[in-house]
């Protein structure tokens, strides 16, 4: 049995994946009763057209996933910590599979290491790549990366959450697997910025491509291969993600850029934007547009200040 703790959309989407590709799934939320769209129903509220697979089974007692082979992580990035050390002792000692995409925001930590610390034992891995929850769910074909430092584990934790329709590809970086899916969401609100207050493809363009050089330093600094932030979990997801309102990211920088309401829901990026800027910084690393990113979130800059700023830095090679 695959338990998959955190019942949002992309929790759900997973929960829905294994299981149409034959594999019983336990899916975990804090109130269970709240998970589909009305009691006895098996449609799930955040993910339209979509009908929970008779092989999920719904539930909001731990102890219900005692009997799990793996257990995947679908919490927001900024609650792993917390929930972690509430929960300690109280999950099976079976592999953790990290899916939340951001940077501790108190810590500085990436997901692994934050489970690290706070569920000492569990062997770790990440789940992270170009993937909407919506297709995902559909059975719409996806490649994603999954990234563990054990080879042999790696190898069956592959082929445990492979499916027809979701490929999984094999990395021991786990750093780079990371680091790609943390800041592809801040340079994605940025482009939906851009999008927003229509600046223009030319210019979208430039800061998907500046942003993933961004990405590369700060991920090479702290021990992430660059041939991982080439791939899936790096420019893959950042193409995602950048170029499409399905990812909430992006739909937040659109209605900033459109000075339009804030739609509501968990965005990753947000938190992560300053602190992949107090990271680099910490590592001597010069990201710009993470920065300004940070500081038109923050409120410290208008869009227009943020702009000339960036079009202002002194000329260089690429």
């Amino acid at each position: 049995m695959i338990a998959v703790i955190g019942a949002g959309a992309f929790g759900t989407a997973l929960a829905v994946a294994f299981a149409s590709a034959g594999r019983p799934v336990t899916l975990w939320g804090r109130n269970a009763a709240r998970m589909h769209a009305a009691e006895g129903s098996r449609t799930i509220d955040r993910l339209p057209d979509v009908t929970l697979p008779e092989a999920v089974t719904c539930t909001s007692a731990l102890a219900d996933l005692a009997h799990a082979e793996t257990i995947l992580l679908a919490l927001p990035a900024q609650q792993t910590g917390g929930f972690l050390g509430d929960v300690a002792g109280k999950l099976p000692d079976v592999p953790l599979v990290l899916c939340a995409k951001g940077i501790d925001a108190p810590s500085l930590r990436l997901q692994t290491e934050i489970a690290g610390n706070a569920a000492p034992g569990h062997a770790l891995a990440a789940l992270t790549g170009p993937g909407f929850a919506g297709e995902i769910a559909r059975g719409l074909p996806t490649a994603l990366t999954l990234a563990c430092a054990e080879a042999k584990r790696g190898a069956t934790l592959q082929h445990l959450l492979s499916g027809p329709r979701l490929r999984l590809y094999l990395t021991d970086d786990v750093i780079g697997a990371q680091v790609g899916g943390a800041l592809k969401n801040v340079i994605a609100i940025g482009c939906g910025i851009v999008e927003g207050a229509r600046l223009g493809a030319s210019a979208r363009a430039a800061l998907m491509t500046r942003g993933f050089a961004e990405m590369s330093r700060l991920g090479v600094a702290i021990g992430a291969r660059a041939e991982t932030l080439a791939g899936l979990s790096g420019l893959g997801d950042l193409s995602l993600t950048c170029n499409s309102l399905q990812s909430r990211n992006f739909a937040r920088g659109v209605a900033i850029g459109k000075g339009a309401e804030i739609p509501q829901g968990t965005v990753e990026g947000v938190a992560t934007a300053r602190a992949a800027c107090r990271l680099a910084a910490h590592h001597g690393i010069e990201m710009p547009i993470a920065a300004s990113v940070a500081d038109v979130l923050d409120g410290n800059l208008t869009l227009d200040a943020a702009m000339d700023a960036l079009l202002a830095r002194p000329l260089k090679e690429e």
